[in-house]
């Protein structure tokens, strides 16, 4: 895999499994375990101590479960760029949408993939892309849908989109296509294309799973905030 060096910190639940991840990823050209763990105790100072790039942290912790939930919004509260994975013991819906609402960059579950796609994964976050798969993003897209208002905002409160984006925003959270969207406002398929280049421009974000996703969030997301500052 020809990329540069990634910075990786492992937090992990089960010491032996830990472990395993930990000799695994040191052997993975172009990768640097930088600090691991087992349990949540001072463990988003142990992250950001660290300088990692990218952090693998299990849902469940030694701690407790769902401890990785709450490290993750700790570190959302902080402001922390560090791009986080949750590794889930199973892909669930509640699990997965948890994990984006508390500021994941993408969800794994290694007992469904392996190790190889484990790596793809790391490298796809590091590069400022969200890792799901297609039934993930059908839970996303579901649970987003169920949500109001989807409305994005910069760091100052300002909001970004026009009415008419924000029913873009509506339709494309109930997961219809472009010419769906098309239909339903109206228009032609090119001019919805335009509409959503012009958004993922405006908001910082490249496809329409981020554009929801950071709609459901208010905005709160790093690379808003530093785009429109």
């Amino acid at each position: 895999m020809d990329v540069k060096d990634i910075r990786i910190f492992v937090a992990y639940g089960d010491a032996m499994a830990s472990e395993l991840l930990v000799a695994a990823l040191k052997c993975e050209p172009g990768f640097t375990v930088v600090g691991s763990a087992n349990g949540s105790a001072d463990l988003p100072e142990k992250i950001i101590s660290s300088g990692c790039d990218v952090a693998l942290i299990s849902a469940d912790l030694q701690d407790g479960q769902l401890r990785g939930h709450w490290v993750l919004r700790q570190l959302r509260e902080l402001s922390v760029r560090t791009r986080c994975v949750l590794l889930l013991d199973r892909s669930e819906r509640r699990g997965v949408v948890d994990a984006f609402r508390a500021g994941a960059r993408g969800v794994f579950c290694p007992s469904a993939s392996d190790f190889k796609m484990l790596c793809q994964c790391v490298v796809a976050v590091y590069s400022d892309e969200i890792w799901l798969t297609n039934p993930e993003i059908a839970y996303i897209v579901e649970a987003f849908s169920e949500l109001v208002p989807l409305r994005v905002q910069n760091a100052k409160g300002e909001q970004l989109l026009t009415r008419r984006e924000e029913q873009l925003v509506y339709l494309l959270a109930e997961g219809l296509s472009n010419r769906e969207i098309a239909r339903e406002l109206r228009l032609s398929e090119h001019t919805v294309k335009n509409y959503l280049f012009r958004m993922f421009d405006k908001v910082g974000v490249s496809n329409r799973v981020e554009l929801v996703m950071c709609a459901v969030n208010g905005g709160k997301k790093s690379d808003i905030e530093r785009k429109t500052a």
